[in-house]
């Protein structure tokens, strides 16, 4: 059975004077990002595959997570552009030899992602905060409702 890790970026610096795609992350983010690395690395969720926005602060946070150096990651504008039914049609196109999958994303398509995918995503969805998502059959199979929320993390304050 495929696994959708779904994780919003780590915090991000204030945006004044700096372009929304280049903002970088802040201190808390990234001991937030690394801290979701441990715990991805702990739990044996290993992606096969990554997809990632081309923000800044989403591609700083996947490289604090410290992930296995072999997973294959795609840095995707259509990820930036905060569609959830873009998010879905990505992950549908993944290929059936990645079995698990990290989506790294900005809310609220993140959220409604996981809402979608299995109904059950919780009341927010802070940044750094992660969905471990069961995904039956084949990706590109992968539909509203067909997904089952298996855990959700989201750091401490």
């Amino acid at each position: 059975m495929p696994t959708l890790i779904v994780l919003r970026h780590a915090k991000a610096v204030a945006g004044f004077g700096t372009a929304d795609i280049d903002r970088a992350l802040n201190d808390r983010g990234r001991r937030d990002a690394a801290a979701a690395g441990e715990w991805l690395r702990a739990e044996g969720l290993a992606p096969a595959r990554v997809l990632c926005s081309p923000a800044a602060r989403t591609r700083e946070t996947l490289d604090l997570l410290a992930l296995r150096p072999g997973a294959a990651a795609s840095f995707e504008p259509k990820i930036y552009d905060n569609d959830p039914d873009l998010l879905l049609s990505l992950v549908a196109e993944v290929p059936d030899e990645a079995g698990t999958v990290l989506l790294v994303g900005h809310n609220p398509s993140v959220h409604q992602l996981v809402h979608d995918l299995t109904g059950q995503a919780p009341d927010s969805y802070p940044t750094c905060a992660l969905a471990v998502v069961d995904v039956p059959g084949a990706w590109a199979d992968v539909r509203p409702g067909a997904g089952t929320l298996v855990t959700f993390r989201a750091p401490k304050d």
